[in-house]
């Protein structure tokens, strides 16, 4: 699978998740509880794997437009990482508080995805190779199944 296509389909699992944890109510704690864990491992993959191969190939292949996409994408993955999430994180499920936290993190994380799918991959084709694309999505999927072994240790 080349990285892009690995990228839009970790979006497509994501975008469920996100509609099923934001389609349940504060009775739900253990859903939301088992759903955020889901969310969190997703999130941690797909980020590692785009900030260490994905971004840096795209980075150092592309003009100053897409340098500038790659920095505001890593900004953007700052946000949910070491702001957004983390305080979700520590946020009783039960709670109106964790509801509307849900859906800033769903709509920053949607956001993001409309760039990338929109902006971003599609230039990504044009300063990429198809045979680095291919090189790029195999090393990711490697990285990814390492991260998910760690993730349940």
């Amino acid at each position: 699978m080349n990285a892009i296509d690995l990228l839009i389909q970790d979006h497509e699992k994501l975008k469920k998740l996100l509609e099923q944890i934001s389609s349940t109510t504060e009775r739900a704690a253990k859903t939301r509880t088992d759903v955020l864990a889901q969310i969190e491992a997703e999130v941690l993959s797909h980020t590692r794997i785009e900030e260490d191969i994905f971004y840096p190939a795209y980075r150092d292949a592309s003009d100053k437009e897409g340098i500038k996409m790659f920095h505001e994408a890593v900004e953007e993955h700052r946000a949910v990482s070491e702001l957004v999430l983390p305080d979700l994180l520590k946020t009783q499920p039960d709670t109106m508080q964790f509801s509307g936290r849900i859906k800033v993190l769903k709509e920053l994380l949607e956001h993001h995805i409309e760039e990338e799918e929109s902006e971003m991959f599609p230039h990504a084709r044009e300063v990429l190779k198809d045979d680095e694309l291919n090189d790029l999505g195999k090393e990711m999927e490697a990285m990814k199944k390492t991260i998910k072994a760690d993730i349940k240790k």
